[in-house]
């Protein structure tokens, strides 16, 4: 962004590594921001669109972003996910709150929208402590209280170095722990050993001197690397979380209608004792007895609340409603990480027929990385669906121990009792 900025005083941006003083050193001799200004304008509008690395941070259950940034792209891609980001960028935003807000967004160095407003020269980072003293309190309070994870992060402005050793030093040099994400150098990206080794020595001690603030660093080689990890990270908050789908015109293959609703109660009630959370699209037969067994446990064990253990998502039925089924179900299945198939029939011209929203289902859950898990024992689409796992169970469970698949095997046993059934789906989901 400053590179022309830098041109017009005679600099080579590239021997630069004081950013904030080349914005200082215009402002000195233009006695005006307004180039400043419309540089920011004009980088910023040039179609930015957000990375992997926003989306994935955006469907974790992350409360609380703090950035440096002017552009929107936290809060845009908070937005496509379906949650709503409340952004303070000035002082008088931070009285407010947004109501329903699923994450806070600050931008403690202004916005796009105002760049005359924008943290940019030596002038207005001297000036934060009085003009932004709110949010500097709000970091602090943070710092405290949340662990915080840095990434992109250079640590080299001088406001959050200030705010951090005031952290530290009013915790009494026992500070919370904190993580970051920093770049290592590497040989080819150097024209000499003598300048590789120094910038790794460099970085060597910036790491070190990160300790004294509670913050832990991990290296990584290449930027995509970054990606890599949030990609485990959703993974691993992921498997907390299980898709039920499940419908039953009727329920066969040796189930009673009240056979299977102890069934469904039961499983339910089981994921929930292991803490793990439901998501469900409240199908025929299946959605109310899964809503049953996860209340049964709630209002026994009065420890847990109900939107935090379940999420149902039932399916729009207009015509146009059905038109958008598949994305409804692609946005639903997101926010899983494993998926269990419940028997899997539906009514059609006064026929049953097996389901093909389930079969839709579990082709999503596949292609989104899920782990699957059809109770073949409940017949009709979960039996085909557990059939077609069968026969090539590598593919699905590469390496999987010889326990595994014996339970895997038992989820096709129509004879065995619903607690037995029950174990089994729990001592796989152990495994995963």
């Amino acid at each position: 962004m400053l590179t022309p900025i830098a041109h017009a005083l005679g600099l080579n941006i590239d021997a630069e590594t004081d950013l904030i003083s080349i914005a200082q050193y215009h402002l000195n001799e233009k006695q005006s921001r307004s180039d400043l200004n419309q540089e920011l304008i004009e980088q910023f509008s040039r179609g930015h669109v957000a990375s992997d690395n926003h989306r994935i941070l955006a469907r974790l259950p992350i409360k609380t972003y703090w950035t440096t940034n002017y552009d929107k792209l936290i809060e845009e891609t908070l937005a496509s996910v379906g949650k709503i980001p409340d952004v303070k960028y000035t002082v008088d935003q931070l009285k407010n709150t947004k109501p329903k807000r699923d994450a806070l967004v600050y931008k403690m160095h202004g916005d796009i929208d105002h760049p005359d407003d924008a943290v940019l020269t030596k002038d207005d980072y001297e000036r934060y402590s009085s003009t932004r003293e709110p949010f500097a309190t709000a970091l602090r309070g943070d710092l405290v209280s949340k662990a915080f994870l840095f990434l992109g992060f250079s640590f080299t402005d001088p406001n959050l170095d200030y705010i951090l050793s005031r952290v530290r030093l009013s915790l009494q040099d026992k500070p919370r722990q904190h993580y970051c994400i920093l770049k290592r150098p590497l040989r080819d990206e150097y024209p000499d050993d003598t300048t590789f080794q120094y910038a790794t020595l460099k970085l060597n001690l910036q790491i070190n001197d990160l300790k004294r603030f509670g913050v832990q660093t991990l290296q990584i080689d290449r930027y995509e690397d970054l990606t890599a990890i949030l990609r485990h990270i959703e993974d691993r908050f992921r498997q907390r979380t299980i898709f039920i789908s499940g419908a039953a015109h009727e329920y066969g293959n040796g189930y009673t209608p009240s056979g299977a609703e102890e069934f469904i109660r039961k499983l339910s009630e089981a994921i929930i004792v292991k803490d793990y959370k439901i998501v469900s699209g409240f199908g025929l037969g299946v959605g109310s007895h899964v809503i049953t067994g996860v209340l049964q446990h709630i209002y026994e064990a009065k420890s847990q609340k109900l939107h935090d253990q379940l999420l149902l998502r039932p399916f729009p039925q207009s015509e146009k409603g059905k038109e958008a089924w598949a994305a409804y179900r692609a946005d639903m299945i997101s926010y899983a990480g494993i998926a269990i198939f419940l028997f899997g029939n539906k009514l059609v011209g006064g026929k049953v027929v097996l389901s093909d929203g389930m079969r839709s289902e579990f082709e999503i859950a596949k292609a989104q990385g899920l782990r699957l898990l059809p109770i073949g024992a409940t017949g009709f689409m979960a039996q085909e669906l557990w059939a077609e796992m069968n026969a090539d169970f590598e593919s699905y469970y590469p390496k999987a121990p010889d326990a595994l698949k014996t339970a895997f095997a038992e989820l096709n046993d129509p004879t065995a009792d619903h607690v037995k059934s029950v174990t089994t789906i729990i001592d796989i989901l152990k495994r995963n």
